[in-house]
């Protein structure tokens, strides 16, 4: 039996008892497994996981590869080694825990919209970039993600669009969903509660809007919901503690406004404390079970500030830990404990 081993410190007490031909499959291997680990007085190390900001401009206006890294739950940063391909701005991240981190679309060093999609491979952030990008060349697109089925990227502008790509975990396949946003619109960005719906909120058409979209899993049914965003903004960050609410954090006109979205109702309330200056062009990810984060964006200037929300009470601190150069446009996504 693997663990039970001479020369051990500790013994069974009492007879053992061999497993029977109908023992659950993998039970016995997996008490074997802790067997081993007691004896041995090693454990594995636990999951703790990563939030990523990347991309964005800063403040002389010099496009950015930089990808920074925030490892959960101590929050200290680093920076990848290898960043986005390509220096871009006005992009969007979504992940697939444990997999993948994904940049999407923007706007490069010739200002011109792309369709590319960047792939960072958990947990190594080994850099690559997926055969198939976006239906359209577009920038400030709003992303969400359903862990271990499916990315999605809504919306934009190239000029404004409706659009809604889907790729398919683990094949990473692209598709368009028959469904679209209510409008046309850009800078509305995206959050997700697991296994049950994608919001993409706010944003701005012809002008800014309170609404919020919502995508079923998994038909991808959409629907509005019937309490949007407390004030119409722009260029807002997102976050979800899955299982429990979203957040949909500051935008344009410049506010430190935090909307706060119950799942599964979706009631809307607004955190009494917000963001620690009133910012857009900010981005947003999460530690499910832990901790929001919002970083970067513009408020009375770029700045390289970082904001954590912590689960469940929501309080709100600033960490020490600052993005490389203070950055607006950029993408967040996370590695964290989101299934």
């Amino acid at each position: 039996m693997t663990g039970i081993e001479a020369g051990k410190t500790w013994s069974r007490i009492g007879a053992e008892v061999a497993p029977t031909s109908s023992a659950a499959s993998g039970v016995w291997g997996s008490l074997n497994e802790v067997s081993g680990y007691v004896g041995a007085g090693t454990w594995p190390a636990p999951f703790s996981g990563a939030g990523y900001f990347a991309g964005g401009k800063n403040s002389s206006s010099v496009k950015l590869t930089t990808v920074d890294k925030l490892a959960f739950p101590d929050d200290t940063k680093s920076t990848l080694g290898t960043g986005l391909t390509t220096a871009t701005v006005n992009i969007s991240g979504m992940s697939d825990a444990g997999v993948a981190g994904y940049c999407a679309g923007g706007a490069t060093s010739s200002s011109a919209h792309v369709s590319t999609v960047q792939r960072f491979a958990f947990p190594g952030d080994t850099a690559s970039t997926l055969g198939t990008g976006l239906s359209t060349a577009v920038q400030n697109v709003g992303a969400f993600s359903n862990a271990g089925t499916a990315g999605y990227i809504a919306g934009g502008d190239a000029p404004p669009i409706d659009t809604v790509d889907k790729f398919a975990f683990p094949g990473e396949t692209r598709t368009t969903l028959s469904a679209v946003l209510t409008t046309t619109v850009y800078a509305a960005p995206g959050m997700a509660n697991y296994a049950v719906a994608g919001y993409i909120s706010g944003g701005n058409g012809t002008s800014a809007t309170t609404r919020v979209d919502k995508f079923a899993f998994p038909g991808d049914t959409k629907s509005t919901l019937g309490t949007g965003l407390s004030a119409a903004v722009a260029y807002p960050s997102a976050f979800a503690n899955s299982g429990t609410a979203g957040y949909v954090a500051g935008g344009n006109p410049s506010t430190t406004t935090v909307d706060k979205f119950a799942f599964p109702s979706d009631s809307r309330s607004t955190l009494g404390t917000g963001l620690a200056a009133a910012t857009f062009f900010l981005a947003g990810m999460a530690d499910t079970g832990t901790a929001g984060y919002v970083g970067g964006g513009y408020g009375s200037g770029y700045t390289d500030a970082i904001d954590k929300f912590a689960f469940p009470s929501d309080s709100r601190t600033t960490l020490s830990a600052v993005l490389t150069v203070p950055t607006l446009g950029l993408a967040a996504f996370a590695d964290g404990n989101d299934g």
